[in-house]
């Protein structure tokens, strides 16, 4: 056989393992779930993130759909029942949008969090998440996120007063805890869904632990064998290989994407619709995100959120780092712009996967 011959066929085995692993996934993702008696045809959500899950993030996404459900970024209890959602950077949206948007809300005080979402669900929102996963310095200080799970009994009466107060789908958002320890992890999930919790996102990692070694994907399955409400698992979804060993191996009813549905926003509608990207992917997306910041926010506000946007979009790239500082010195978004046309006139180099030193 000569040379040629086989790279024919090894190519053509390279296509049929992708679609096979394309179509098992979609098996999983493809499927209708219960959250609190509301319905989704679709267990692939966006991950709810700090920063990341604003308005301009989520109509970009949307523009490409294939997701079941959208997550805000993270809004403080205490200002959302006062936030007037036109001027407010976090706790805004579009109305097209509420129907399969969840809100992210943090806090430390039981009425403080079912106050929110109160007003949370008055807006329409389709479900309020409650964070007890974020590990940031700045929100643990204050006795939120990731601090909480330091009080098992407080995470617990948070749930359930914001239970007792909506009837829209509560979602929680947690981690392993502080220790590496998966019976801690089982027995606060335990306790999420007797204190009224709808569903879980789970990321296995302790909380000090900012991504500097694999997520424990493990312990996903022991949460989701300990409960009866849907498991949403997080943490180092890069591929649909990826996909598929986490609902093989875990069992868990969802796929939870944060940072590749920011470096790559059309993964959704990749991975559940068959959508075929090309290489003008990046350079059509890139612009897009330069210009959609600007409808929702002033030019300041919209460039610092671009900048946020291309560290892990950069990822993408070979030379991702130096395309990143040439952004980054850009001070409006027409520089923006004319700096992204100027990058993809070379054609950089596509990764296959994120370059992880700037996914961080």
């Amino acid at each position: 056989m000569s040379n040629l011959t086989f790279n024919f066929f090894f190519a053509l085995d390279l296509i049929s393992a992708f679609c096979f692993i394309a179509a098992m996934l979609a098996h999983y993702l493809l499927k209708d779930i219960t959250i609190g008696g509301r319905t989704i045809h679709n267990t692939m959500v966006l991950a709810p993130m700090a920063g990341l899950g604003h308005i301009a993030l989520r109509q970009l996404i949307s523009e490409f759909g294939g997701f079941g459900l959208l997550f805000t970024g993270m809004c403080s209890a205490r200002a959302v029942p006062f936030e007037n959602q036109k001027i407010s950077p976090v706790f805004r949206w579009r109305q097209e949008e509420l129907n399969y948007l969840v809100c992210q809300i943090f806090g430390s005080e039981p009425d403080t969090m079912a106050k929110a979402a109160i007003r949370i669900e008055k807006e329409g929102f389709f479900g309020v998440d409650l964070n007890f996963g974020c590990s940031v310095a700045a929100i643990c200080k204050k006795g939120a996120g990731a601090a909480l799970l330091r009080d098992p009994r407080l995470c617990f009466r948070i749930v359930k007063t914001v239970r007792d107060n909506v009837s829209i789908p509560v979602f929680v958002k947690f981690r392993t805890g502080w220790k590496n320890s998966p019976e801690f992890a089982v027995d606060m999930a335990k306790g999420f869904e007797d204190s009224g919790a709808d569903a879980l996102t789970f990321h296995p990692r302790v909380a000090p632990d900012r991504r500097s070694r694999p997520p424990c994907w493990e312990q996903i399955g022991l949460v989701q064998d300990a409960v009866n409400i849907p498991v949403f698992g997080n943490g180092n979804i890069f591929t649909q290989e990826h996909g598929l060993k986490m609902f093989r191996q875990t069992g868990c009813q969802g796929l939870s994407i944060g940072r590749m549905a920011v470096a790559r926003p059309w993964i959704f509608a990749e991975w559940t619709k068959g959508f075929k990207p090309d290489n003008n992917i990046f350079s059509g997306t890139a612009l897009e995100m330069a210009r959609i910041p600007s409808i929702h926010y002033d030019e300041h506000y919209a460039v610092k959120l671009f900048k946020k946007f291309s560290v892990y979009f950069c990822a993408n790239f070979k030379f991702g780092h130096q395309i990143l500082k040439e952004l980054l010195k850009q001070e409006t978004m027409t520089d923006l712009r004319n700096t992204l046309e100027s990058i993809f006139e070379k054609r950089p180099e596509i990764l296959s996967g994120p370059n992880q030193n700037l996914f961080v």
